[in-house]
């Protein structure tokens, strides 16, 4: 899989040597020549000296041959600009996007080209909400522009879904049983698990199907 990354900061290169650890192909753009030359020597990944925001800039780095555009600047409207080019101009199938500023996060959506954003503020949240909250559903991640989320639910004692299997919950259909965590061990679930409190819950659900899994999960 070859992937771009533009910006090299700490995010980015961070990103990128765990990329070319598990030997994808990795461009890093950077439009600092200092960092480009600091960094070089320790990190093996075809470095260009580019400004990600300029269409020739990225014609150049021969963008439209990426499988994936990760714009990890720390400015969320480069950001913003370079998901948008990565999408419009040169037909990337996936572009994930950093999101400085957790106030920004509703721009980051498909109209800007972003299939994934990240939201370090954001994800630490939900995770802590994820590790103290029992009987509350918690978003974890959120893809094609938010319109589906990973999200979780630690069954309560109350929970209608407590004693039930999957099969019987009758799970909508634009919701998916992707992984269920019980006494931290994963149990990959089948129409027979049956779900028990305490169990942690993970499901991919879109936007119209997450009140639907509330009510199953969590209850009224």
């Amino acid at each position: 899989m070859k992937v771009a990354i533009a910006g090299a900061g700490s995010v980015g290169t961070a990103i990128a040597q765990d990329l070319a650890a598990n030997h994808h192909e990795v461009l890093l753009l950077e439009q600092d020549p200092e960092v480009v030359e600091r960094l070089r020597g320790t990190l093996d990944v075809t470095w260009l000296i580019v400004d990600a925001c300029e269409v020739s800039s990225l014609d150049a780095a021969g963008l439209s041959t990426a499988d994936v555009v990760v714009a990890a600047t720390g400015d969320d409207e480069d950001n913003l600009v370079i998901s948008l080019l990565a999408k419009q101009e040169f037909a990337v199938p996936r572009v994930v996007a950093r999101v400085n500023h957790p106030k920004n996060q509703w721009l980051f959506n498909q109209s800007w080209g972003v299939d994934v954003s990240v939201s370090t503020p954001q994800l630490m949240t939900a995770l802590v909400e994820e590790a103290v909250s029992v009987g509350s559903l918690v978003r974890l991640l959120q893809f094609e522009g938010g319109n589906a989320h990973l999200v979780e639910v630690t069954l309560a004692e109350t929970s209608p879904a407590a004693g039930r299997s999957v099969a019987d919950l009758g799970i909508p259909r634009d919701a998916t049983v992707v992984a269920v965590v019980r006494q931290d061990h994963l149990v990959v679930p089948r129409g027979d698990t049956v779900l028990g409190a305490g169990d942690e819950v993970l499901l991919l659900v879109t936007g119209t199907a997450e009140d639907a899994v509330h009510d199953l999960l969590v209850g009224d």
